[in-house]
């Protein structure tokens, strides 16, 4: 194999240098050679190697696209300019975080191994600038390589101290803060770490509001925080945190965090597409970057098509779309339930390559601004991408912007160019259809049918890749084999949106989604239960529809059941419902759990087994097999 330019030792100056820039500010070159290259949603994974030892990494997601280009390839070599090591305790290993890196070579022939040799015991270092290096004979021992020194500077009988102090003593704290300390990546924080510091911009900040619980009342706020790659994290602070930071923390402005804890981030409550969530305390620094160029934080995107949004109706998940507008509506008022407040609305209709439509609802600044103007160029009809929309099933299926979102008009996107070509060439004079309309009643529930796409169990829990880009529908046949007693098998909800309430000060329950104080609220379901089929088992997250079909009552009955008549009669109740056979529609996406990977797998519609129907596709599939014989 042709000679390499794999540096010496990469992995081990990589394991005693976790954070470069501030231990070791000379660090050498690191060139190593990338293995085992694989996607894992917008990012990659890979081994990197230098011949001798091996370490996990993964690229950060603005790295992708020199993948996606060929410029990093398997087997390829490249130079690591900045990085983060991640050190995991509970699994005993570390991993590699690349944020800064540059191809050196095309793909080699095969993986590299060094060569080593007996006299060669230490690390040869490339100094940056160019120097001379002498060889000296050793008597009885053969040529080594000398190091040349560069000559003594001038020694100023300074403390440290002192030096620091003239450096940074007229410097704003924030300032100092981003001097002294290493920026980490939002992509590459966890909790096992202890000091970071990060650069993010606030992009949503929530109301101020108070609880009731157990242990006293508080109070709580949470902002979304993004940095400069475009990861988001949501932080959120208690009592005394949240009345020291409510004030200081302003939409829009940017700020050094350091001093805070990440856990795993509960999907449930959490829209943000992060692995992990923030909580910052008192003692958590904040300072406002104020004296330094602010960044605006590159917005990314991870569209659905118009015509895959049946499955997210009415679902926790927010959706991104991009499309071409249609048409865009005038400015209407809206009476809200809730308070009787009037706030603007704006409809505007989109399409994409799927020749499907759908109605995007703009609310207040939203409709008046970028919706108005959206009108005053919709007969050139743009191209508009829009960030964190809730899917709803008004005429079958339609899209809400929320505070957070974000659009882009006429976005310098791949997605966007590409769309723009399609609409130009055959997309304006293709004859377009709603994406509701094109939905049976059983697809707008994300069930558009119970016999397609069946599979065993198996095929299910035995491929731990499946919906890593994106999650995955499948149809199970399957008996309801147990159903833990002891979970937590439901949540107080709004009466109005469904959202958690919590207690409210004085009495009643508080409802963030609706900003109003209620004096009853509703359990609704969100449960896990265990099916098997022949093949194998596995759990599935049930929520409250669902869950209603399969234990034949309501939240609310069965919380009455188990309070009026005690433990076991509700106990009776959950295994009447078991060794049930039940048809399954489930969603399959992976997530993360105290750093173990697991697969997420959802109900999204349930259905009795129609024995006549059943009998028909079983009949279809033994022909099937006939003709494949």
């Amino acid at each position: 194999m042709a000679k390499t330019n794999v540096s010496p030792d990469a992995i081990s100056t990589i394991l005693a240098n976790p954070s470069p820039d501030s231990s070791f500010p000379d660090l050498p070159d690191i060139v190593v050679q990338v293995l085992d290259l694989k996607p894992t949603g917008n990012r990659y994974m890979f081994t990197a190697s230098d011949g001798k030892m091996k370490l996990k990494a993964i690229l950060q997601s603005g790295l992708s696209s020199e993948v996606v280009s060929g410029n990093i390839q398997n087997l390829g070599l490249i130079r690591i300019q900045d990085y983060t090591l991640n050190d995991i305790p509970t699994k005993n290993e570390k991993y590699l975080i690349v944020t800064k890196c540059e191809a050196v070579s095309p793909v080699l022939d095969a993986e590299y191994k060094a060569d080593v040799k007996a006299e060669e015991t230490g690390i040869m270092l490339e100094p940056k600038e160019e120097v001379n290096v002498k060889k000296m004979k050793v008597k009885n021992e053969g040529p080594v390589v000398g190091i040349v020194l560069k000559p003594k500077q001038e020694i100023v009988a300074k403390s440290a101290a002192q030096i620091v102090n003239e450096q940074n003593g007229n410097m704003a704290p924030a300032a100092r803060i981003g001097m002294n300390r290493r920026i980490y990546p939002l992509l590459s924080l966890n909790p096992y770490q202890g000091m970071w510091t990060i650069k993010v911009r606030v992009t949503s900040k929530g109301n101020m509001r108070t609880y009731k619980n157990a242990r006293g009342e508080g109070c709580v706020f949470n902002v979304e925080l993004t940095d400069e790659d475009g990861t988001q994290i949501q932080a959120t602070m208690f009592n005394d945190a949240a009345r020291k930071f409510y004030d200081k923390f302003a939409l829009g402005k940017v700020y050094y965090i350091s001093k805070g804890t990440l856990k795993v981030a509960n999907k449930q409550f959490n829209t943000v597409k992060n692995d992990y969530e923030m909580t910052l305390n008192e003692n958590s620094e904040v300072e406002e970057v104020s004296n330094e160029a602010a960044f605006v934080p590159e917005t990314k995107f991870s569209f659905v098509p118009i015509d895959e949004l049946g499955p997210y109706v009415n679902g926790r998940e927010l959706v991104d779309v991009i499309g071409v507008v249609q048409s865009v509506s005038p400015t209407m008022s809206i009476r809200r339930k809730s308070n009787n407040e009037t706030i603007p609305k704006r409809d505007i209709t989109i399409a994409d390559e799927t020749k499907k439509t759908v109605v995007v609802s703009l609310w207040n600044d939203l409709a008046t601004t970028v919706g108005q103007e959206l009108l005053d160029m919709a007969d050139k009809s743009p191209v508009v991408a829009i960030k964190t929309l809730k899917v709803g099933d008004f005429q079958g299926v339609s899209l809400s912007a929320l505070s957070k979102s974000v659009i882009a008009i006429n976005p310098e996107i791949p997605e966007a160019k590409k769309l723009r070509n399609w609409f130009d060439s055959e997309g304006k004079e293709t004859s377009l259809a709603s994406v509701g309309a094109s939905l049976s009643p059983t697809a707008k529930s994300g069930a558009r049918s119970m016999y397609s796409d069946r599979v065993f169990l198996s095929h299910i829990v035995s491929n731990s890749s499946l919906g890593e880009e994106k999650p995955v529908f499948f149809s199970i046949k399957a008996y309801v084999s147990y159903i833990k007693p002891d979970q937590s098998m439901w949540y107080r909800a709004c009466k109005t949106c469904n959202k958690k309430v919590t207690d409210a000060i004085g009495s009643g329950y508080w409802c963030e989604g609706c900003q109003k104080n209620d004096e009853e609220c509703s359990l609704r379901y969100i449960m896990v239960v265990k099916v098997s089929d022949a093949s194998d088992e596995a759990w599935l997250s049930v929520f409250n529809d669902e869950a209603e079909k399969i234990l034949g009552c309501t939240a609310d009955e069965l919380n009455k059941l188990k309070t009026e008549d005690g433990e076991t009669s509700y106990q009776m109740k959950l295994k009447e419902a078991t060794w049930v056979l039940h048809l399954f529609r489930v969603s399959v996406t992976p997530h993360e759990y105290n750093n173990d990977r697991r697969q997420r797998i959802t109900v999204r519609a349930v259905a009795p087994v129609d024995y006549a129907a059943e009998s028909r596709y079983l009949m279809e599939e033994i022909s099937k097999m006939k003709i494949s014989h």
